[in-house]
């Protein structure tokens, strides 16, 4: 099912009224219908919105009546959705978000104030995060709602309007999306910290721990070093898999083997004193991109913050300027 939107918490912007015909449109009958879909319980509908089931039978029952049409195949405690439900539950998802999207758009103008709703992979979110906390403890009219997800979701919810900006490391070609080159983050081969060789054979023997990106990562900075003997991944046995890259240092710590990740996880790792960098001659980077919807202009209190941290981002990692990789504004905007 489609992510929750925020609305947990918005009071009904039109209130229940009964005239001589029917019954008037309640925001809260579609919220409790939207949750009962995303739950599949009647239960934990209830437990959610802190109702008896009762009353969300109720909430259903009226909205069925203000439509004019059943909602829902009711099978003893189990339910399926009718065409006019699966419907009204698309109906519902865009009602609330353009709600929310109209709630904001009021701030557009507050450079320190305002919802600020991002999403980005682990590997970004691991150090961005908390510097957007910090930066949120500077400015106390912020409100952060942030969530760590793939590439390819993030794109779908901000086609949805679920997220006002995603950070992904790849392009998209939606033609309701705008994408701007952001940032360029190193990739780091990091080996366990008694790991004494340097040459691909070595690494051959020692094997690889993979991730979500593993693959890709590891494919374009081996290439890249050593170009007359790498031909792809294949050659070079897989010791290991984990889902989730924040943990994928952990195997390689334990001597199971070696990965590439961007530095922000090298760098964030509770890791690090059992692993190290090993040092190529070549630097190979994750290009990151914003990406937000092109009929919406972005408040300019995302500017600042996505400015402050490219600009501590790079100051951290390039000692020297002529170091320094190409900007966003040099390569263009996509």
């Amino acid at each position: 099912m489609p992510q929750r939107c925020s609305f947990a918490m918005i009071a009904p912007f039109f209130w229940p009224q009964l005239d001589h015909h029917c019954l008037m449109f309640n925001a809260l009958y579609f919220r409790t219908f939207i949750t009962l879909v995303e739950t599949g319980s009647f239960t934990q509908t209830a437990r959610r919105l802190d109702m008896t089931q009762p009353g969300v039978s109720q909430h259903v029952r009226k909205l069925e009546h203000y439509l004019g049409h059943e909602l829902l195949h009711r099978q003893g405690r189990r339910f399926a959705l009718t065409e006019a439900g699966r419907r009204a539950y698309d109906y519902a998802l865009k009602l609330f978000t353009e709600h929310e999207q109209f709630r904001h758009s009021l701030d557009n103008d507050a450079e320190h104030s305002g919802e600020c709703r991002i999403a980005s992979p682990a590997s970004v979110g691991v150090m961005f995060y908390p510097f957007v906390l910090g930066y949120q403890q500077l400015h106390l009219g912020l409100s952060i709602h942030y969530r760590f997800a793939y590439s390819s979701d993030i794109i779908k919810d901000v086609e949805a309007g679920r997220y006002d900006l995603g950070i992904v490391t790849e392009t998209s070609r939606h033609s309701e999306l705008r994408s701007e080159l952001w940032h360029h983050e190193p990739l780091s081969l990091v080996v366990p910290a008694d790991f004494h060789g340097s040459s691909l054979g070595e690494l051959q023997m020692l094997g690889f721990i993979n991730y979500f990106d593993g693959v890709s990562h590891a494919n374009q900075l081996l290439r890249e070093n050593f170009p007359g003997e790498f031909r792809s991944m294949n050659s070079i046995p897989q010791k290991g898999y984990i889902s989730e890259v924040t943990q994928v240092l952990d195997p390689v710590a334990r001597g199971m083997g070696f990965t590439v990740v961007p530095t922000t996880i090298l760098e964030s790792s509770p890791w690090q004193r059992q692993v190290r960098e090993l040092i190529l001659p070549r630097s190979v980077y994750e290009e990151l991109y914003l990406v937000t919807r092109q009929d919406i202009d972005l408040p300019k209190r995302y500017e600042q913050l996505l400015n402050d941290y490219r600009d501590a981002r790079r100051t951290a990692l390039y000692s020297q300027p002529e170091n320094l990789p190409p900007t966003a504004n040099e390569m263009g905007t996509l």
